[in-house]
């Protein structure tokens, strides 16, 4: 893993080794805001409340007693890449590897909301984590504050969204949420609450800090820019190898290797060029699409013999027909990082066969 920051952990999967559909567990990116809370699966409970006509509170065990699903979704953090934008930014400096693809496993999200009769009215529901801190994002509340995030009605009734226990096959590791989180497939990692103590249905609107100061967007709402929040993810691809200032030999063909991926929708379509843009060529497919997964491809590249800096970019397009912009939104801040950027590699001279051992 690739350290970003120790204590909270901010772990970056080095994705030059992408090669699996699913990321082993061991690898898998890890974003933190604040300490990784103890919890255990003997004392847990998770408590649904709010404009519900019953409050429940869930137990461990009974949550693993319920209809189990299972989902394989990509979970990418909205600030990966965050290191590619020029000039440099403030915010942990992501390369690549904030992303991850994993098949979790739980109970419906609305299944437990059924238990506990959500009310006609109810609009938002919202979800906090046992993870407690004071926020170093600017503007900060005075107080710390637990991690807490919302969702839309439709999209927590919908059923990909998921109350998870496991990813992998195997119990969530402690920095994943251990025992239990929520996963919400198409979306930024920020709405997966890791360590998911509530589940409080409201009517209204959330404003909770990681709503609308963090993890938010500008929006044009009647001629004037608001808040937003950010949620589903936007088309995507990234290079995995080469890597970055990875010196490849000329006159010869190499495998240019990725993944990418989106929201809601699915990738029909992904291009290389290997000339900083000028060009593209279309790759291939290594995976099946499969909604709310990620896509692996490559593209053989006919390195040139010609010794020097070369730029490579991938471009992705989904089944809705959004492409990736030519540039960064500028009213992301420094979230949503999906513009090709490129990979600087450099082409050494082809071999001659007249050294050692020749």
């Amino acid at each position: 893993m690739v350290i970003r920051q120790r204590e909270p952990v901010n772990f970056e999967y080095p994705f030059d080794r992408l090669d699996t559909f699913l990321t082993p567990n061991s690898l898998f990116y890890i974003r933190s805001h604040f300490k990784t809370p103890a919890l255990d699966r003997e004392s847990y409970q998770l408590h649904v409340d709010g404009a519900v006509a019953k409050a429940l509170s869930f137990r461990y065990g009974e949550l693993r007693d319920l209809p189990a699903e299972k989902r394989v979704a990509t979970l990418e953090c909205a600030g990966n890449s965050r290191i590619f934008l020029v000039p440099q930014v403030e915010g942990a400096q992501w390369q690549l590897g904030a992303v991850g693809n994993a098949e979790w496993t739980g109970v419906r999200l609305r299944h437990v909301l059924e238990q506990a009769g959500l009310a006609d009215d109810a609009t938002e529901i919202v979800f906090e984590g046992a993870d407690r801190g004071k926020p170093k994002e600017a503007p900060c509340p005075p107080e710390p504050i637990l991690y807490a995030r919302s969702l839309l009605r439709a999209k927590a009734l919908s059923d990909e969204v998921l109350v998870a226990y496991q990813m992998n096959g195997q119990d969530l590791p402690a920095d994943h949420g251990y025992p239990v989180r929520l996963i919400v497939p198409g979306h930024y990692g920020m709405a997966s609450v890791k360590w998911l103590t509530r589940i409080h249905a409201i009517r209204g609107t959330f404003q909770g800090y990681w709503q609308t100061s963090d993890y938010a967007y500008w929006e044009e709402v009647d001629g004037e820019p608001v808040r937003a929040p950010l949620s589903e993810m936007a088309v995507k691809s990234q290079i995995a190898r080469p890597s970055t200032y990875e010196v490849v030999p000329g006159g010869q063909p190499y495998k240019v290797f990725g993944a990418c991926w989106c929201g809601a929708a699915q990738v029909e379509e992904i291009e290389v060029s290997t000339d900083g843009g000028a060009s593209w060529v279309s790759a291939e497919f290594l995976d099946e699409p499969r909604r709310f997964a990620w896509r692996r491809w490559q593209s053989i590249w006919q390195v040139p013999k010609e010794p020097g800096r070369y730029e490579l970019m991938a471009r992705a397009r989904d089944s809705n027909g959004q492409r990736q912009p030519e540039q960064h939104n500028a009213n992301y801040g420094t979230y949503v990082i999906n513009h090709p950027f490129a990979i600087e590699v450099f082409v050494d001279g082809p071999a001659t066969g007249d050294g050692p051992g020749h």
